[in-house]
């Protein structure tokens, strides 16, 4: 037995991992066929024997070669842990089918189990870029290409939606948005959409809002148990982070703050929801689960048939406000998250030394970092205007639905910031005032943090550009804050972020005018700032538009998520170092 254990650890990467790698790719078909495609009843569940015994075949072998590979090895690592995991699952779920135990006996945990043994085989072969180069940001762009196209297909199968299938332009229109986080619509997924299409929509959000290259270095170092050298080069880059030896932490942390910030927004929405508007628990745990993905991940995506304006929820504020602190963290950006994380880690050690150790505490180095205090007082001074202006314009307008102080307040504090990226509406946004509407057209264009799962030009390239008009004005020759010099390249950056969004905006709505005639000028640039941003809010016009207009809407949504910037770097970047310099000359303004 020995000896064949040895055989296979042997030959495991070139005969194991590969013959499970397609048998799990053949069971995901068969879950999926299952789940999406089989629309008879019972064809479907005499389809079900066959994906039950999918299930049993693939956690066995999975098994069979994880306590083959430890007994061989004699020590456990990352990738053991991960293997002995999927077994206590598959036994899990084992016992509860022959116990016949109600809730986890469901068909739900078995696509589950399959799903999770697919995604540890695709990710032992997902660090497949030791074998070719690619530039970073190229694989980025493609990787949310490849994204968006496999979404387009999880969207147009039958069961996803309970009418008719999508069609391809409108499956790409709705796959392009969610992975972009965007939130704009063609159709209605809370009365269109089946519980399977409204789960795709969530996954590909959640995917989509940290990037698909953030979650094949997350599986792959966990499920292959580590990065080569070239592995940690390449997430480097894509991470920004500049240190080896700290792309690997840096790459567990984005992960764990957005599933522990997830996890928190759902208990406090599931805690503010009536229970007799849901016919189950496991309806509530849904819905709260949905709305937390996508409030953290500024997505704007709502399964309620009238979003946030629905009248169970227009004036439930705990709701509202839990929505809220949810999509301003994650405009936050996950660097200044973490920063707060360590702040109040560095605060508890301190209050811990002091009141119950009774020893002098070392203090270390200020826990918040230039960028972020730089990027908490740019988002404190807009959040704060932003909810001011919308209190003041509406007091006539959406406001008057209100009955008190509090209700105008929560409702200029949840509109105010969701116009910045996270593209909820609790109020008719045809119903807003003229003033309103410029002011929430410049929020979506600001957008929120750098490194967030918000989108805009990001608030710190509008505040540098303001910043260094004052400076100019001064006669200053670089702008200084925090006892800090501003860099020159980041000043530039700044400024080529924003004349970019600007000619991409001005491309779209020239185009949209080509493609939707019939349309007005107003809800058009609505429509194409709010896709450019990734923010959502419409004026309502996206389901009428035509092909043309809902690609071209599709195509501004991506521009915006990848950004302008990004994409000429990856495509026209050139990488050849000069060991010279030209004279300098000024040009006359």
């Amino acid at each position: 037995m020995i000896r064949f254990f040895k055989f296979l650890l042997k030959y495991r990467n070139k005969l194991v991992d590969q013959t499970m790698f397609y048998l799990c790719m053949v069971g995901a078909l068969v879950a999926l066929a299952h789940i999406g495609y089989i629309t008879d009843k019972q064809i479907a569940e005499n389809f079900e024997h066959g994906v039950i015994g999918t299930f049993y075949v693939l956690f066995i072998l999975s098994a069979l070669r994880t306590i083959a590979t430890i007994l061989i090895a004699r020590k456990i690592n990352v990738s053991h842990i991960s293997g002995l995991v999927l077994l206590l699952y598959f036994l899990v779920i084992s016992v509860s089918r022959l116990a016949d135990w109600a809730y986890l006996a469901k068909m739900e945990w078995v696509y589950l189990g399959i799903a999770l043994v697919f995604l540890s085989e695709l990710s032992r072969n997902s660090l497949f870029f030791d074998n070719f180069y690619f530039n970073p940001t190229i694989l980025f762009v493609i990787s949310f290409l490849t994204l968006i196209l496999l979404g387009t297909v999880l969207l147009m199968l039958p069961r996803t939606t309970l009418v008719a299938p999508l069609s391809f332009v409108d499956a790409l229109f709705m796959a392009t948005s969610a992975v972009c986080i965007t939130g704009l619509t063609v159709t209605d997924i809370s009365t269109n959409f089946s519980v399977f299409g409204q789960s795709v929509i969530m996954l590909l959000i959640q995917i989509g809002g940290l990037g698909i290259m953030t979650f094949t270095g997350f599986f792959g170092y966990f499920f292959s148990g580590g990065f080569s050298y070239k592995n940690q080069l390449l997430f480097g880059e894509i991470l920004g982070e500049n240190k080896l030896n700290s792309v690997i932490s840096t790459l567990l942390k984005i992960i764990l703050i957005t599933l522990f910030f997830e996890l928190i927004g759902g208990i406090f929405i599931f805690m503010s929801l009536d229970a007799a508007q849901f016919a189950s628990i496991g309806d509530r745990i849904f819905f709260s689960a949905f709305h937390a993905i996508s409030s953290f991940c500024n997505a704007g995506f709502s399964i309620l048939p009238e979003g946030m304006s629905h009248e169970s929820y227009r004036f439930n504020y705990a709701f509202q406000i839990a929505i809220a602190c949810s999509f301003i963290l994650g405009g936050l950006g996950f660097g200044t998250v973490y920063n707060f994380y360590t702040f109040l880690r560095q605060k508890a050690a301190q209050i811990i030394s002091k009141l119950f150790l009774r020893r002098p505490y070392t203090h270390k180095p200020r826990a918040f970092s230039f960028n972020t205090r730089f990027m908490l007082s740019c988002n404190a001074i807009v959040l704060l205007l932003a909810t001011v202006s919308y209190f003041v314009l509406e007091q006539n307008h959406t406001l008057t639905e209100d009955t008190t102080i509090f209700g105008k307040w929560a409702t200029s504090f949840f509109m105010a910031n969701s116009s910045r990226t996270a593209g909820f509406d609790s109020v008719n946004i045809n119903m807003v005032a003229t003033p309103t509407l410029i002011m929430m057209v410049t929020l979506m264009w600001i957008g929120a943090s750098p490194g967030s799962t918000g989108g805009g030009v990001k608030v710190t390239t509008v505040a540098l550009a303001l910043m260094n008009i004052f400076a100019l004005a001064r006669g200053k020759e670089s702008i200084e804050m925090y006892k800090r010099r501003i860099a020159s390249e980041s000043v530039n950056k700044a400024f080529a972020i924003i004349i970019l969004s600007v000619l991409t905006i001005t491309f779209s709505f020239v185009l949209l005018n080509f493609t939707d005639p019939t349309q007005q000028m107003k809800a058009l640039l609505f429509e194409v700032v709010s896709a450019y941003s990734t923010c959502g809010l419409s004026l309502g016009i996206a389901s009428s538009l035509s092909s043309g207009g809902k690609i071209v809407i599709a195509t501004t949504m991506f521009v915006g998520r990848v950004g302008t910037l990004t994409l000429l770097v990856a495509f026209i970047k050139n990488i050849r170092n000069k060991s010279y310099i030209y004279p300098t000359e000024k040009i006359l303004f």
